[in-house]
């Protein structure tokens, strides 16, 4: 029987340019058995509807997967999100991590970092390095990547409303490796909008915020083309109790939001788009899960394609970064979150993501020990390596179910996202507090269903024993924060102060013009001025967002 045109023509102009490019990791592929196992699995007449809705793999709408050959081609990256005490700590960690296998970097950010503040601020008290790193200049960040090169490694940093400051701190230590901008591969994750509906560690209101993102796609766009801009997260949305169609609603319009103020601002979809990235949950009901994720590649590749006009393959896909889901983690019996994690990363990666972060089964107790981060790495190795679903793209494509799902979860969050553009936009609808209104019924829904016996959570509701004694955990010495403050401290005293004055005041005259902010904050973090206070001039010209305003 003769191929399809559409087959013939995917495979000559799509699949043969990614082979090219990138040989497979092995000439064969077979099951446990020694099956062959199929490149991509197709049904045997392709009707005109499966080319609209699924498509195949590398080709718009993305549904399959973004590349034609996904996980034949390499892994996704193995990330384990880590951060905690002082740079030095941290560097260890990061070091260790790296020998024990994982692809890629994703920094942890103290509280007091991911709101603008020095350590030695009364704000930050009792906070410095307990639930990530403290860094408050650029001398922090040279010890966090001591000897780590960042022409080699990808690197992910979780934070957002000061994303400016601590990226311009990355492309400083950089610069001082003797690696240039251009050679820099990673995601800042950059969106601040999400911390008005879901986390809290907002800074300054929406709008001043979007500038700051914006003139970080610009800047990226000119000097480090290859460094992710922004990874616009659901993963947060998710875990403030929102429902998986609510996540993509609410992270994909947040993503609009992006995509109208940098086009607004003159940017190139084409060419800004390419390096727009997300970050999604990872639940545990696993079929829901990978229709979630098939669903939400299909929606924005419709939305960069009919809304803004996007022309290139790249900047119509939806490339997103996976985390496990840290709410489904139980004190209770914890060596059950093990197997949690297992179904999580199984669903992140057949419904195709580019990068994952397993959780420890210790971290509804505390920060997680390395024996507890060594296992949550050993579980994306075995399902890469031992489960067989990555020898073959897409694999539960086809299924009666599945498609069914992925269907009425696009409709559903299409929707959501209809109601949020009736409202004028995300923002509106943030500052109306209607997405935060959302959320918080979602989160009372799931909860009443706990408490009332009909959600079965293993261990906590059900299947209850009595434990003996909680295990290990690891804890941050409070004589950290002390330290860290002695060392900022001692930075002010040593620094060219005169330099860093100059530095400040010329970044408050920009910031009440309308030029872009990157290379001002550049020059103040390379002359050792502190993170609070380049946020403190940021703060004194756009002011600070309090969410009593929304409700």
């Amino acid at each position: 029987m003769s191929k399809h045109p559409a087959l013939v023509e995917w495979e000559e102009k799509v699949l043969k340019k990614a082979l090219d490019k990138a040989p497979e990791q092995r000439k064969e592929f077979k099951t446990g058995s020694g099956l062959p196992a199929e490149r991509v699995a197709m049904p045997e007449e392709i009707e005109q509807k499966y080319l609209d809705k699924l498509g195949f793999p590398g080709q718009f709408p993305y549904t399959r997967g973004v590349q034609p050959t996904m996980y034949r081609g390499r892994f996704w990256t193995m990330r384990q999100y880590a951060g905690f005490s002082t740079a030095e700590e941290s560097n260890k960690r990061y070091r260790y991590l790296l020998e024990q296998g994982t692809t890629g970097l994703s920094v942890a950010f103290d509280l007091p970092t991911q709101i603008g503040y020095d350590s030695d601020h009364p704000m930050s008290r009792g906070e410095v390095g307990k639930v990530g790193v403290a860094i408050d200049s650029l001398a922090d960040m040279e010890v966090l990547f001591d000897s780590i090169p960042l022409d080699k490694v990808s690197t992910s940093m979780t934070i957002n409303a000061p994303a400016a400051v601590l990226f311009a701190m990355y492309v400083a230590v950089a610069e001082k490796q003797g690696v240039k901008p251009e050679q820099i591969n990673g995601t800042i994750q950059n969106d601040v909008l999400k911390e008005y509906v879901a986390r809290g560690t907002y800074i300054f209101p929406p709008r001043p915020s979007l500038r700051l993102t914006t003139d970080i796609f610009a800047w990226c766009a000119k000097n480090a083309p290859k460094f992710n801009t922004i990874s616009i997260s659901g993963y947060h949305i998710r875990e403030a109790g929102s429902t998986a169609v609510q996540e993509i609603a609410f992270t994909l319009a947040d993503g609009i939001a992006y995509v109208k103020a940098a086009t607004e601002a003159g940017l190139d979809v084409d060419v800004f788009g390419k390096r727009l990235s997300f970050f999604f949950n990872a639940s545990s009901d696993l079929l829901e899960e990978v229709a979630k994720f098939r669903a939400a590649r299909r929606l924005w590749a419709k939305i960069m394609k009919e809304r803004f006009g996007a022309k290139t393959p790249q900047s119509q896909m939806l490339r997103f970064h996976t985390q496990t889901a840290g709410y489904t983690l139980t004190a209770q019996q914890c060596d059950n979150n093990i197997v949690r994690v297992a179904l999580q990363a199984l669903a992140s990666v057949l419904g195709g993501t580019q990068s994952l972060h397993t959780n420890s089964r210790d971290e509804a107790l505390a920060l997680p020990t390395e024996d507890s981060v060594r296992v949550a790495l050993r579980t994306q190795q075995i399902i890469a390596n031992e489960s067989g679903v990555t020898n073959t793209v897409d694999p539960l494509a086809g299924s009666y179910y599945v498609e069914a799902l992925t269907d009425r979860i696009e409709q559903e969050a299409s929707e959501l996202i209809a109601k949020i553009d009736e409202m004028g936009g995300m923002i509106p609808a943030i500052e109306a507090g209607f997405v935060q209104r959302q959320i918080e019924d979602a989160a009372y829904t799931y909860q009443s269903q706990i408490e009332s016996g009909d959600r079965v959570i293993v261990g906590v509701n059900k299947f209850q024993i009595a434990e003996k004694a909680a295990p290990p955990v690891f804890r941050v010495d409070a004589s950290v924060g002390e330290a860290q403050v002695q060392r900022t401290r001692k930075l002010r005293e040593n620094r060219d102060n005169a330099r860093v004055s100059s530095a400040l005041e010329a970044l408050e005259g920009a910031a009440r013009g309308s030029d872009n902010l990157m290379p001002l904050i550049l020059d103040a973090v390379r002359s050792y001025a502190t993170l609070g206070e380049v946020c403190g001039v940021l703060r004194k010209v756009f002011g600070e967002y309090s969410d009593l305003k929304s409700r």
